[in-house]
C-alpha cells in the first residue's frame, strides 16, 4: 500500500504535466508496511479489552533529513483522532502504541513529516566542532526561524519558545547544541507538508474471555451417577463444584436438542441401534422439536436456564454447541424441503465424506433458491439461545457451511450482541481454518492435538504467534475432544496425559479438555483409530465423578496459576528458549513484571536434562546478574546467573517446570 496526502489533479491534456494538488508535490515522506493488518485491511486485527495495540511502519524520506512518525488512532465513530509519536526502532522502522480501553472497533493510520528542527540540531552539533563562527551564526538564524514558526503553531507555548530564542544567541553555542533545545523541538514538532497513509486499519477488541479461557466439555446425558439412568441438568448442577475446583471457566455441552430416530446410530457408531439406545446428539431434530428445543430426558428449558444461572454464579459460563445439520426427522425437512438436496430417486442426500457415511445427518444446501430465508432461520436459532442466557457457542464443522453465511451471521450477531463469542471447530486445511477466523470466529481449534515432537511444536507455535495469523487467529488448544482420542495418549501413561495437558494450558491462553475422559485418563480406542471405544457420542456413560487423582491436582494448580499470572493471559507473548536436548522444550511469557518460564520433558518415560538459554533482555537482566526461578508447583527455588543454566525433569515426578522469574 502506497502513501499519499491527497488526490492528484486530472491531466488537462495528454501532453500536460500532472499538477500537484494541495501541496502533494511537497510531501516527501514515504510510509509502507504498516502493521497490524489483515489482508491489507479487509478484515480487522483482533485484540481483547484493555490490551495494547502495537503499531509499526516503515517511515522514511529522500536524503538525510530526519522524519517524524505519528500514530493516529481513535475508537471507531469518535470525531477526534488521537495522536501518539512513534519511536524509531532503527532501519526506518517506527513503533507506536494505543490502548483498547473497552470492547468495540478501533481504527488507526500513520502520518509522517520531515523533522526539520531535529535535522538541523544534529547537523549543527557537527558544524560546531568546525568553529566556523560565520556559518554558525547563519545556522542560529535558521533555528530562530523554526522557533518563530513554532510560536505561530503553539501560541500557548509562546513564553517558553521566546526564552529559547533568547538563549540560542549564546556566543558559545552551547544552548543551540543542547539536549534542552532538542527536547523542546520534540515537545513542539514543526509539522509541514505531512504525508498521510492512504488507508485506515481496524482493530476489534473483544471481551477478555475471547483471549483467555479454560474449557471443560462433557455430555450432560452422562452426568448421572452410577446406578442412575439418563443424566439431567440437575445432575449437571451437582458437577459444577467439581469443575470449579479444577479451575475451568467455560462449561461446554455438545448438542442438547431432540435426537432423530431415522438411521439412529448405536454403540460405537453401528447402524443397528436398539430401541433403548439414545442415538447421536449431532443428529438433531424429531417430532418433539429441533434446534430451539431441548431433549426431554435432559430436563426443561427452565431447568437449563437455572443451570446457566448457577454456572454464572460460580464465575463460569455455559457454551452451547451450534451444529447446523438435521436428522431426517427434523421439522425443517417437512417445513422447508427446499433447503435440502434431493436425489433423482426422491431420497434426500445425507452427509458423507467417503468412505465415511452419516445416514442420520442431513446437511443444508447453501445453494438453494430460498437461501435468504434459510440464513435468517439459522441466525434465529442463535438469537433464541442468546435470549435464554447463552453467550458462547462452539460451532460444529463450520468449514462444511458457507463462509459467506458465517461472515454475515457473525457480523449481525456482533452488532446486536458484541459480548457473544464463537469457537470454530474446524479440523481441516490451513487456509480454510484461517479464513473462518478472518470471517469473525473469536477462537479456533488447532492442530495441537497432533503436534507431538519438539520441532513440530516449535514450528507450529512460530506459525501461530510470529506470522500473520497472530493478528486474527486465536488458537484454542485441546489435547483431546469427544471426537478425538489421540494416539499419543492411547497408552494410558499418566505422565503423557500430564505433559500434554500442561503444554495445552501454557502454550495457549485458550485451551480445553473433554472430560471426564481426559482427567480420568480414559484411553481405550477403536482399533487403529483416534476414536474412543464406547464413545459417548453414541451411548450414555456412567462415571465415577468422585474420583480424584494426580492429574486433576495438576489441572487445578495450573488453572489457578494461569489466573494469578497475567503473562499467561496471552498467547502471542510466547518466546521459545533454546535448550540443548531434542526431548525438552522451553518457552518464556512476559507481561510487565510478570515473567513465566515453562520447561517440559517431552519424553514421558525417561528423565531428561539440558542447558536452557533465556533471552535476558526479555527479563531485564544481563549476563552477570543473578535471579531466582521459583517453581510455583513444587515451591522449589533456584538461583540462576546469566542466560544459560541447567535443568532436569523426571516425568514420574513431574514432566514440567512452571517457573516464575523473580529477583534475588
Amino acid at each position: 500500500m502506497k502513501s499519499s496526502s491527497a488526490n492528484m489533479a486530472k491531466k488537462k491534456s495528454s501532453s500536460s504535466i500532472v499538477k500537484p494538488f494541495d501541496n502533494i508535490g511537497r510531501n516527501r515522506v514515504i510510509i509502507e508496511n504498516v502493521t497490524p493488518q489483515v489482508e491489507k485491511g479487509l478484515y480487522p486485527a483482533k485484540r481483547v479489552e484493555y490490551e495494547w495495540v502495537i503499531v509499526e511502519a516503515d517511515v522514511f524520506t529522500d536524503g538525510h533529513d530526519h522524519v517524524k512518525a505519528v500514530l493516529l488512532h481513535r475508537k471507531k465513530g469518535a470525531r477526534k483522532w488521537n495522536e501518539t509519536n512513534m519511536q524509531s526502532l532503527g532501519n526506518d522502522r517506527f513503533q507506536g502504541f494505543f490502548h483498547c480501553e473497552n470492547t468495540g472497533y478501533y481504527e488507526f493510520s500513520i502520518k509522517g513529516f520531515i523533522d526539520h528542527p531535529n535535522t538541523w540540531i544534529h547537523a549543527f552539533r557537527k558544524r560546531k566542532a568546525e568553529q566556523d563562527h560565520k556559518e554558525l551564526a547563519v545556522q542560529v538564524a535558521i533555528a530562530k526561524d523554526y522557533l518563530n514558526q513554532l510560536i505561530s503553531d503553539y501560541p500557548k507555548a509562546k513564553k517558553e519558545l521566546l526564552q529559547a530564542i533568547k538563549e540560542i544567541d549564546d556566543p558559545t553555542y552551547e544552548y543551540a547544541a543542547s539536549i534542552i533545545l532538542e527536547d523542546l523541538f520534540n515537545k513542539y514538532p514543526l509539522e509541514r507538508f505531512p504525508t498521510f497513509f492512504d488507508k485506515t486499519f481496524e482493530v476489534v477488541a473483544h471481551r477478555k474471555r475471547a483471549g483467555f479461557s479454560a474449557w471443560y466439555s462433557f455430555f450432560p446425558r452422562s452426568a448421572a451417577k452410577p446406578g442412575s439412568n439418563h443424566g439431567t441438568f440437575k445432575d449437571c448442577e451437582e458437577l459444577l463444584p467439581r469443575i470449579k475446583e479444577m479451575g475451568f471457566d467455560v462449561v461446554y455441552f455438545p448438542p442438547i436438542h431432540p435426537i432423530g430416530e431415522a438411521f439412529k446410530k448405536g454403540k460405537n457408531n453401528t447402524l443397528n441401534a436398539g430401541a433403548s439406545e439414545p442415538g447421536c446428539p449431532y443428529a438433531t431434530g424429531l417430532g418433539k422439536g429441533g434446534h430451539k428445543d431441548i431433549l426431554p430426558e435432559l430436563g426443561t428449558l427452565k431447568e437449563f436456564k437455572d443451570f446457566i444461572k448457577k454456572t454464572a454464579a460460580m464465575g463460569m459460563e455455559v457454551a452451547m454447541d451450534f451444529a447446523i445439520q438435521c436428522s431426517p426427522d427434523h421439522p425443517y425437512v417437512k417445513e422447508y424441503p427446499q433447503w435440502f438436496k434431493w436425489r433423482p430417486d426422491g431420497t434426500v442426500q445425507y452427509a458423507e465424506n467417503p468412505p465415511k457415511k452419516y445416514q442420520d445427518v442431513l446437511p443444508l444446501d447453501y445453494e438453494n433458491e430460498d437461501w435468504q430465508n434459510m440464513w435468517l432461520e439459522l441466525k434465529s436459532i442463535l438469537d433464541y439461545w442468546i435470549s435464554q442466557g447463552i453467550k458462547i457457542f462452539r460451532v460444529d464443522n463450520p468449514h462444511t457451511k458457507s463462509f459467506i453465511f458465517w461472515q454475515w451471521c457473525l457480523s449481525e450477531i456482533e452488532k446486536e450482541h458484541p459480548d457473544v463469542l464463537f469457537l470454530s471447530e474446524a479440523f481441516t486445511r490451513p487456509r480454510i481454518m484461517e479464513n473462518l477466523a478472518k470471517k469473525g470466529f473469536h477462537q479456533s481449534y488447532t492442530y495441537y492435538t497432533w503436534r507431538n515432537s519438539k520441532s513440530e511444536l516449535m514450528q507450529y507455535m512460530d506459525e501461530l504467534t510470529k506470522g500473520p495469523m497472530r493478528e486474527y487467529f486465536r488458537p484454542n488448544f485441546w489435547p483431546n475432544t469427544h471426537d478425538i482420542n489421540p494416539y499419543i495418549t492411547q497408552s494410558g501413561h499418566e505422565p503423557q496425559f500430564i505433559l500434554r495437558y500442561f503444554m495445552a494450558a501454557t502454550l495457549s491462553s485458550n485451551y480445553g479438555i473433554f472430560g471426564p475422559s481426559y482427567e480420568l485418563m480414559v484411553h481405550a480406542a477403536l482399533p487403529g483409530k483416534e476414536e474412543y471405544l464406547d464413545s459417548e457420542k453414541y451411548e450414555v456413560r456412567h462415571w465415577d465423578w468422585e474420583h480424584r487423582n494426580k492429574l486433576m491436582h495438576v489441572i487445578s494448580l495450573i488453572n489457578k496459576l494461569r489466573n494469578e499470572n497475567q503473562a499467561m493471559h496471552f498467547t502471542n507473548n510466547y518466546q521459545v528458549c533454546d535448550i540443548a536436548n531434542d526431548q525438552m522444550m522451553a518457552w518464556l511469557k512476559v507481561y510487565g513484571d510478570n515473567k513465566i518460564l515453562c520447561v517440559v520433558n517431552l519424553d514421558a518415560y525417561n528423565k531428561q536434562s539440558g542447558n536452557i538459554t533465556i533471552p535476558l533482555i526479555s527479563i531485564g537482566k544481563n549476563e552477570h546478574e543473578s535471579y531466582v526461578v521459583h517453581d510455583l508447583i513444587t515451591d522449589d527455588r533456584y538461583i540462576w546467573t546469566g542466560s544459560t543454566n541447567f535443568v532436569e525433569l523426571d516425568p514420574y515426578r513431574l514432566p514440567f517446570h512452571f517457573f516464575r522469574i523473580e529477583g534475588v
